[in-house]
């Protein structure tokens, strides 16, 4: 039974979390004079209450969501699916103790969920409470709970009531089941540290050190780590951590905790798993990051907020419920997160760049700017520079944005991750108009890795120069190939066939342009371009027109030329020079999407 076996029973738990239906109970007027509008209805509060935390609550306002059905529940305590919605609510947002009391209300009314106890024990082994925590766990015959959750929890709570043989024999439980035993490898190593069982422990931890098929954590490293400076062993703290092979996506965190590592005083290290309140914030996490894909995003939420909550400082759980937040696109409630975490925390200059990040996409690329700037001053590191230099590049501030990517490729130690950063260093060199210098650099991205975005740009703009036709299709055809969904490879592979004479082969990817991304004024231009041609003449001019209504953010629409098509039409054909052998080859590699075509939108 792995993880997947498992997983519709626990949706079942959290899924009602971003359910709006209306759940009211009161009579509700159907019309404005069918009540009196007085502050003293019951009614017209009740629905007041319930529509505005409806509205809160589709806004992903969950905080003040949670408050308005707090208000709505008062006037209507029967309703039992409005309970449910804010002890899930109060969850997602950490406020867990009040959380558990709408989930004991829930428990009472016999209308709760398994998630419900959760947050029950949850409260009471936060408040010390840890025998009543394992009544309340107890109480969930789910066998799925029964076979992850509660022997994880259940460990912790009679660690914390300091009985060591009932803590492993629940942690025992886990060895039922065979792909639950790394969890179970990782937990007894952590529960024998945090018994001061330190030869046991250093043997379990050697272990999972040894294994090749365990994936450490950064997480892992640090508890591991810690326990060795702590018990006298720097040296092997140090000697683990340089032996570490980077990950490029977990690179500065690696980083930070190497800095760490060295810097450690054995003697005034405290212990990771401080309290038995920590080791459960470990399991609960453990649960979360189990259950991180989009399917379950509900249940990894609810549990990361419930890891948090029984360590406020940890901040792994926190970058989890951040990078929650944000697929949830709450990036201020991210951003929140972020900031929360301690400035001497290793995870806190990666929450920087994170909410840097954060802020381009919020379009406050200024605030973004300040935010790298300030780090630079501590952080003299690659990551900054490319940061800064996209945010000025998307800002149209391209001559600034390759002195960034300049200062980043001279510290780049990994020459495979170099093309990202020729690539962009091009793109902003062709906007401020140095175009042999701009291939030049896209040249250099191509030698280095012939990724769709590095073909898509340089085959398009040699089309469009009408240079290298038969080298810069083959290069569209290519891109295609690697990216079928992508809009602006679909526009350039229209766009080509069409200046090559394809016309009826042109237009569907043209079509799938549009549709993909409807607000690009560029190819609202070559969609009317291609309907011109084949006689759809209406339907051109409107192309055209819509396309002036659109914001040009390429540069590259040419409005007095639209205007003019749009009063004459197209009076002259394109006219290229081409091996028609070598392009009618380059078709014939054109393949079909091996899925359906989905529309993206991205206005």
């Amino acid at each position: 039974m792995g993880k997947i076996s498992f997983i519709s029973v626990l949706l079942v738990a959290a899924g009602i979390f971003i359910s709006c239906s209306p759940v009211i109970h009161t009579n509700i007027p159907t019309a404005p004079d069918s009540a009196p509008e007085t502050k003293s209805s019951p009614e017209i509060n009740t629905y007041g209450a319930y529509l505005a935390g409806r509205v809160a609550h589709i806004r992903k306002d969950f905080d003040h969501a949670a408050d308005y059905y707090k208000l709505a529940y008062e006037r209507d305590p029967e309703n039992t699916e409005l309970v449910d919605k804010l002890y899930l609510l109060l969850a997602s947002k950490g406020r867990i103790d009040e959380a558990a009391e709408y989930a004991q209300k829930a428990i009472d009314a016999k209308t709760s969920n398994n998630f419900a106890y959760m947050l029950v024990a949850a409260k009471q082994m936060h408040d010390g409470n840890y025998a009543d925590s394992i009544k309340t766990v107890n109480q969930i015959n789910d066998p799925m709970y029964k076979a992850l959750i509660a022997p994880l929890i259940n460990g912790w709570n009679y660690a914390g009531l300091n009985r060591r043989q009932e803590a492993f024999a629940e942690l025992d439980k886990l060895n039922l089941e065979k792909s639950l035993a790394p969890i179970y490898r990782q937990h007894y190593a952590m529960m024998l540290d945090y018994f001061g069982q330190n030869r046991e422990a250093a043997e379990a931890y050697e272990q999972l050190l040894q294994d090749k098929d365990a994936e450490i954590s950064v997480r892992l490293l640090e508890i591991v780590t810690n326990f060795y400076i702590r018990t006298g062993q720097k040296d092997k703290a140090v000697l683990i951590m340089s032996s570490t092979i980077n990950n490029q996506s977990l690179d500065s965190l690696l980083q930070s905790l190497r800095r760490k590592v060295a810097a450690a005083d054995p003697v005034n290290t405290p212990p990771v798993l401080f309290s038995a309140q920590a080791g459960a914030a470990e399991a609960l996490f453990t649960i979360a990051s189990t259950f991180r894909y989009d399917e379950a995003i509900d249940i990894a939420h609810m549990y990361t907020a419930l890891s948090i909550y029984m360590n406020p400082q940890y901040s792994t759980a926190k970058i989890l419920m951040a990078d929650i937040f944000e697929t949830r696109e709450m990036y201020d409630d991210a951003n929140r997160i972020y900031d929360s975490i301690d400035k001497d925390d290793i995870a806190y200059y990666p929450a920087q760049l994170k909410k840097a990040r954060n802020l381009s996409l919020q379009e406050d690329y200024k605030g973004a700017e300040i935010l790298l700037e300030s780090l630079s001053e501590d952080y003299n590191d690659i990551q900054i520079y490319m940061e800064l230099g996209d945010i000025l590049r998307l800002n149209g501030r391209f001559a600034e944005a390759v002195d960034y990517y300049d200062r980043a490729i001279e510290m780049t130690q990994n020459p495979i991750s170099l093309w990202v950063l020729y690539y962009a260093k091009g793109i902003s060199l062709e906007r401020t108009g140095r175009w042999q210098e701009a291939e030049e650099t896209l040249l250099k991205a191509y030698d280095i890795k012939k990724h769709f975005l590095v073909l898509n740009h340089l085959g398009y703009t040699w089309m469009r120069q009408n240079k290298k036709i038969d080298e810069a299709f083959a290069m569209i055809v290519e891109a295609y190939n690697q990216a079928p969904f992508d809009p602006s490879i679909n526009d350039s592979l229209g766009f080509a066939l069409y200046n090559l004479g394809y016309y009826a082969m042109a237009l569907p990817y043209l079509e799938r342009a549009a549709e993909f991304y409807p607000s690009s004024a560029v190819i609202s231009s070559h969609l009317g371009d291609i309907y011109w041609v084949t006689g759809r003449k209406n339907e051109a001019r409107f192309q055209w027109q819509h396309a002036l209504r659109m914001k040009d953010e390429s540069g590259e629409l040419n409005i007095d030329e639209t205007k003019n098509k749009i009063a004459n039409g197209i009076t002259s054909e394109p006219q290229l020079t081409y091996d028609k052998e070598k392009i009618e080859a380059a078709i014939r590699k054109i393949r079909k999407p091996k899925k359906s075509i989905r529309v993206v939108r991205v206005n």
